[in-house]
């Protein structure tokens, strides 16, 4: 395992392995590196240097009481990349992961350049007046922080199942379950209330890289719908829509999933 300090002591795990272009990829809420495991081995076969970056309060990463909104982790990411002496790379966001890329990129386009969203809408996770996708953040907040409250292990269980969009195998939940349970209370409260509060429809001018979205079409959390209105508003943008598929296309159609994603991070 390898550690970097990003902030007044908190430690941040990364994964790094392999050599040439670097790819980052970072999973959503309460995920880790284990996410990408098929990824990692298939793109370093590939001759790219894969970066798993594991947010503060997910997988093996410190988890302090507070950090959590997302600028203060789109820095943690940027430092962490800072540290590791990559002067460029690609970053592949999955959901809540895509939102701190989106606001990473925006605030360092010369070292981050390209941005991959998967199962995300990038710049909002709920439905405002000017995003018009997604649930009402107020209800949503607080629904979801009452499930943690009142069963945390029952509730992490129901959102992962039935975030695929068909039932899926009850081990592959138990792995992710396990993965998700490393995220205490007290980040994952803070993280449900930085994914469906925060707003980065300001950031859109600034994201100038080249932009890949990848999203199920069938996905319950991020719609399809809200990533099309994000390609249209960023010029050169390419959006893939992966059918049949819920918000795990590394999982549920990994092989469609990859052929785009590989294309993208190669050229």
């Amino acid at each position: 395992m390898a550690f970097v300090d990003v902030d007044g002591g908190v430690r941040i795990h990364i994964q790094d392995l392999g050599d040439g272009p670097a790819v980052v990829l970072i999973s959503g809420f309460g995920l880790d590196h284990e996410l990408w495991d098929r990824q990692v081995r298939l793109f370093t076969e590939r001759g790219l240097r894969v970066v798993c970056v594991d947010q503060r309060g997910h997988g093996f990463s410190d988890n302090p009481l507070h950090g959590y909104d997302v600028d203060r982790l789109a820095t943690d990411l940027v430092t962490a990349l800072h540290r590791l002496e990559i002067g460029s790379a690609k970053v592949v966001g999955h959901s809540f992961g895509g939102q701190v890329a989106f606001r990473a990129a925006a605030a360092a386009p010369d070292l981050i350049t390209g941005l991959v969203l998967v199962g995300s809408n990038g710049v909002r996770a709920s439905r405002s007046e000017d995003f018009p996708f997604g649930g009402p953040p107020g209800p949503l907040l607080e629904g979801m922080v009452a499930a943690e409250h009142a069963d945390r292990v029952g509730s992490r269980y129901r959102t992962l199942a039935t975030s695929f969009a068909h039932e899926p195998n009850p081990r592959t939940v138990d792995w992710l379950v396990r993965c998700s349970l490393r995220m205490p209370s007290w980040a994952a409260v803070a993280c449900y209330r930085s994914l469906l509060t925060t707003d980065l429809l300001a950031d859109i001018p600034r994201v100038v890289q080249p932009v890949l979205q990848i999203i199920g079409v069938l996905d319950p959390v991020h719609s399809a719908k809200g990533a099309r209105w994000l390609q249209q508003q960023l010029p050169g943008a390419t959006l893939v829509e992966i059918p049949d598929c819920g918000h795990y296309p590394m999982l549920e159609a990994p092989d469609a999933f990859e052929t785009p994603l590989l294309k993208f991070l190669t050229a």
